[in-house]
């Protein structure tokens, strides 16, 4: 291991560094044809502790198959003795760009093509950005893995949030300081909402990074003074109301409508919506409640 990173402070520094210098740096982050233009802006990194608490709790109230940290970095280690409190998970959003949420804030049902280009291309870099942690903390001698490029990572249809998967990128970015949830589900941030996610277990000890909120809802102007709401006006099929999100609803038209419209209608083989994502209070931050 490099003298940095036995350091827990000095490690953050040096790993948000690595992470938004890929980000930046970067020509595979671009749109692709016919846009020559990148997909994501300045990255946010924080850390949890594979011993937080919040791992647990997402077990009990998401279900038993919910994995927590150190049952992911088993699946890949499993002759490793690490123990939770020596695991960290690090965890960024990746900011859409301005054009790429303006673009789409003028859709009314089906999502904009930089907003398709941003599901495809925008999510294989997303991947590309896992890899190269993963192999860079390696290269340093420090075990890692990515729970979404793992074989362990599945969807369920069980459980009183069916469907959902044994491991949420935005819970643990919740875990890391990173932000809240909206009325839609999304994950409301310093950056807005339009964003994508990613994280990677690392044997690594790293200072967590503070919550700056007491809920999960904090952000969220409807959970919070029980006004806006403008991301239920935003969705085409009805699948937010005030009582929230209707996700085998919205899964449908994303995953089945939307896939076949895109396929027909940009030439790609992807599914993507977002369309609450834009053109709400949330879209580029933290809403302000006046």
């Amino acid at each position: 291991m490099v003298p940095e990173l036995s350091n827990p402070t000095q490690a953050g520094v040096l790993i948000e560094s690595m992470i938004t210098g890929f980000v930046c740096d970067s020509i595979e982050n671009n749109l692709g044809s016919p846009f020559d233009e990148k997909v994501f802006d300045r990255p946010l990194v924080g850390f949890s502790n594979g011993a937080d608490p919040l791992y647990d709790e997402y077990k009990r109230h998401i279900g038993s198959f919910y994995l927590s940290p150190l049952e992911l970095f088993r699946s890949s280690f499993p002759h490793n003795p690490a123990q939770p409190p020596e695991l960290t998970v690090v965890s960024w959003i990746l900011p859409s760009s301005r054009k790429i949420r303006e673009e789409q804030a003028k859709r009314i049902k089906q999502p904009s093509r930089r907003w398709a280009h941003t599901r495809a291309m925008g999510e294989d870099f997303n991947v590309r950005l896992r890899q190269f942690v993963v192999d860079w903390l390696k290269e340093r001698g420090i075990p890692a893995m990515a729970p979404m490029l793992s074989t362990s990572w599945k969807r369920y249809n069980m459980g009183p949030y069916a469907p959902c998967s044994n491991w949420s990128e935005r819970h643990a970015a919740y875990a890391a300081g990173l932000g809240t949830f909206g009325l839609c589900d999304g994950l409301i941030t310093a950056v807005g909402k339009a964003v994508r996610v990613g994280s990677v277990i690392a044997e690594l000890k790293i200072e967590p990074t503070p919550r700056p909120y007491k809920n999960h809802n904090e952000y969220c102007l409807f959970y919070r003074y029980g006004s806006c709401g403008e991301c239920i006006s935003r969705c085409p099929i009805g699948a937010l109301t005030e009582q929230g999100h209707d996700k085998k609803k919205c899964m449908r038209y994303t995953e089945q409508s939307m896939n076949h419209y895109i396929q027909k209608k940009y030439g790609l083989n992807t599914y993507a919506c977002g369309l609450c994502q834009s053109e709400v209070p949330c879209t580029y931050g933290i809403p302000d409640p006046d």
